[in-house]
């Protein structure tokens, strides 16, 4: 009885401490003075492996949103673009069809279905970036092991000869070379200067079938063929893993020393790397039957690569693009096939990304490197079911919470300013042990001369039932003069800019009405938590009171 009274007594002691913290608000502090550096959009960047959902219904209409949600130029990433094939998209396989022999062994160029790709990222306004790959089936080299050109989904996609070597590099270059060739005769060379080339993708895992020195010179004869074609392109790679692992690691670290100290397989000349680019993902698991989210595996692996270009002062100061930065890696496993997938229809998939942009530009802050994407590889997937449990950003034409992110990381500008919480969690402890204890309320702010812009969570790696946190944000540093601001507060949450939650309240058709559809284009877009309103603004200061659901996200946006 006495054991049974004692636990009685604690557990009472864990629930008032428990409805004490929810109890106690927030502080959150934003100093518009303390300038942080600049806010670059690495927002602006999105991917998939589907080259041709571009030209389908859905994806044009997406490539245009995407578009619409940035002030800034939009880039857009897709595998497969030297694919051979028929041009049918299925998952994780797209193809063109650029190149093939003739009857008597001679090259033929077909750009009809690059040409269909590339004109929808100019009519939807976003820029490629253009990732030089896969190997055209008759110039792959043969490969001990690998007998298939094409390997379909849920089989191993990489382990086809797609992903081999060429059978002459040389002939690859030339490939690259006309391939370039074309697109500046198509789109004009001042467009074309603006776009990215990146050589190849992972390539020190099985999406290259050959060794790291190889890829070494598939790298030389891509960039002297892209460089042939349009002198001043941006090239760049290696596109590699995120170097969570020692392998990965080592790939990057020797990659950027052949670029520093070899002379190009391809002529002999130095090597051109005008970005490095990897890919930092993080680990979702399923823990007592809820999703557990990795953050921390994202952001170590992020961090492990800032760091290795940052022994390099040659490089320190290259845009670091990370060409896939996301919770976990693989797009098209849908939430049926892998259950640790389930975040991404609701709105944790946003909260995540929110407290992942603040702790990637603080890895850059720390090792003073140049990061200027986090690009998303989610897109969407024609003819599924709605909300199937992808990494998408749409499902048939519905906007999911988490592009509302996006939106909001859109309405920031100017300079990063100073944020302080009495909620957050300290990157070194969400690098260390993740958010697995109190919850991330966190914040990260912008300020330009005459608005200011705080982002702002409630986030937890556990899925689960919790309660929110009441949070009172203190804005200083508004200018001399100014007495009044209007606050614009947008909310992604249970049941604000949330198609998801809309879906399931009409019973999860999957043929809606045309008036249940309309409801869901509706909801998906970003919502405001109230009416605009007018603050008073008392010695450069002003003070905002709100609710913060578990897994919710807000923008306070301000303007005078």
């Amino acid at each position: 009885m006495r054991k049974l009274a004692i636990t009685l007594i604690c557990a009472a002691a864990m629930n008032a401490a428990a409805q004490m913290s929810e109890s106690t608000p927030v502080s959150i502090q934003v100093d518009l003075a303390k300038s942080q550096g600049p806010y670059t959009p690495i927002y602006s960047w999105f991917g998939y492996d589907e080259s041709n959902y571009t030209t389908m219904k859905y994806g044009k209409q997406l490539l245009k949103e995407l578009h619409d949600l940035s002030p800034v130029p939009v880039y857009i990433r897709a595998h497969h673009l030297l694919t051979s094939g028929n041009g049918v998209a299925e998952l994780k396989w797209s193809s063109s069809n650029v190149y093939t022999l003739d009857s008597n062994g001679k090259p033929v160029y077909d750009f009809t279905i690059t040409d269909q790709t590339f004109d929808e990222f100019q009519k939807a306004g976003v820029r490629p970036m253009v990732e030089l790959g896969f190997m055209p089936k008759d110039l792959a080299a043969t490969v001990p092991g690998v007998t298939d050109y094409q390997v379909h989904y849920p089989g191993s996609t990489i382990s086809g000869a797609s992903n081999n070597p060429p059978k002459d590099y040389a002939v690859w270059g030339e490939l690259v070379r006309k391939y370039t060739e074309h697109l500046v005769q198509r789109y004009g060379k001042e467009q074309v200067s603006t776009w990215y080339f990146e050589v190849w993708n992972e390539p020190d895992i099985p999406y290259w079938h050959a060794t790291p020195e190889e890829y070494n010179k598939l790298y030389d004869h891509s960039v002297a063929g892209v460089r042939a074609a349009l002198p001043n392109a941006i090239v760049g790679g290696p596109a590699s893993t995120g170097p969570a692992s020692e392998k990965a690691s080592m790939f990057l670290d020797n990659f950027l020393k052949h670029c520093l100290n070899d002379k190009s397989a391809a002529d002999g000349k130095p090597i051109p790397l005008d970005f490095i680019s990897f890919h930092p993902k993080g680990r979702p698991t399923v823990v007592d039957g809820h999703v557990r989210m990795g953050l921390s595996n994202e952001l170590n692996a992020a961090g492990e690569g800032f760091r290795i270009v940052a022994k390099y002062p040659k490089y320190i100061h290259l845009p670091i693009i990370l060409s896939e930065a996301d919770p976990e890696g693989c797009a098209a496993c849908s939430m049926k096939v892998n259950p640790s997938n389930a975040y991404r229809n609701g709105p944790l998939y946003p909260t995540y990304t929110a407290a992942a942009i603040k702790g990637l530009f603080t890895l850059q802050d720390q090792y003073q490197v140049n990061l200027v994407s986090m690009l998303s590889w989610s897109f969407e997937f024609e003819d599924k079911e709605y909300f199937e449990g992808f990494r998408t950003l749409a499902t048939n034409g519905v906007d999911k919470p988490v592009i509302n992110v996006f939106r909001m990381a859109g309405l920031m500008s100017g300079q990063r300013v100073g944020t302080s919480s009495t909620g957050q969690i300290p990157l070194a402890d969400i690098l260390k042990t993740g958010v697995r204890q109190s919850p991330d309320v966190d914040a990260f702010a912008t300020k330009t001369e005459h608005e200011a812009a705080v982002m702002l969570w409630n986030y937890h790696d556990d899925d689960v039932p919790a309660g929110g946190a009441r949070v009172q944000v203190t804005v200083v540093g508004i200018p001399a003069g100014v007495s009044k601001v209007l606050l614009q507060h947008y909310r992604i949450d249970d049941t604000h800019s949330n198609s998801y939650t809309v879906w399931k309240g009409m019973g999860s058709p999957q043929t809606p009405t045309p008036e249940q559809y309309a409801r869901l284009k509706d909801a998906g877009q970003l919502e405001l938590l109230s009416s605009p309103e007018w603050l008073d603004v008392s010695g450069g200061k002003v003070k905002i009171d709100t609710a913060l659901p578990r897994q919710a996200t807000s923008l306070m946006h301000l303007k005078w």
